[in-house]
């Protein structure tokens, strides 16, 4: 199964404060963050971290996440990936790292990337894009400037867990009716 997820900012404290999360320190939130990630995700499973997976954290600390994390990583890079400059920093924990990326599935066109675009490749064809890097802003402008077929798939909007690609269908088929 193929998940998503965007904007963890694991070792990033002040996060807390400007997003409003309900975390009392950023040990809390990093660790319920690597729950629910390994709640819903398995050995076999693909995530996609659409950017800004660890902010003002080391490359060590990235490793030491990606260590307790299952699941198959790729990372498509957002605005905070300075870790991955740090020489500690092991990307072997990424199947691959990309700015931007597209994939198949029954027939559908999937664009991810970390920030939303107004207008994606396949936009006219029923493609559906899926961005971070907003967290809880905007929703309904948003929704309403990007349509039904954009999915933010940032922790602050769902609840600190992944979202699966059925997830993303059915949002995108409630949002059609």
């Amino acid at each position: 199964m193929k998940y998503f997820i965007s904007d963890t900012h694991f070792s990033h404290s002040n996060i807390i404060k400007f997003c409003n999360r309900p975390f009392e320190d950023v040990a809390k939130m990093n660790q319920t963050i690597i729950s629910n990630w390994n709640a819903v995700i398995e050995q076999k499973d693909e995530v996609y971290i659409l950017g800004d997976f660890v902010v003002r954290g080391t490359g060590k600390q990235a490793n030491e996440i990606l260590e307790q994390l299952n699941g198959k990583k790729y990372l498509i890079k957002g605005n905070h990936e300075y870790y991955l400059d740090d020489p500690e920093f092991k990307s072997s924990y990424f199947e691959w790292i990309k700015d931007y990326y597209s994939f198949k599935y029954n027939k559908k066109t999937f664009v991810l990337f970390h920030y939303p675009i107004l207008e994606w490749n396949g936009f006219y064809n029923d493609s559906i894009h899926l961005y971070g890097h907003v967290h809880h802003k905007k929703k309904e402008y948003l929704r309403n400037i990007l349509g039904p077929r954009a999915i933010n798939v940032g922790v602050d909007v769902n609840n600190f867990f992944p979202i699966s690609l059925e997830q993303v269908l059915t949002i995108v088929k409630s949002r059609e009716k």
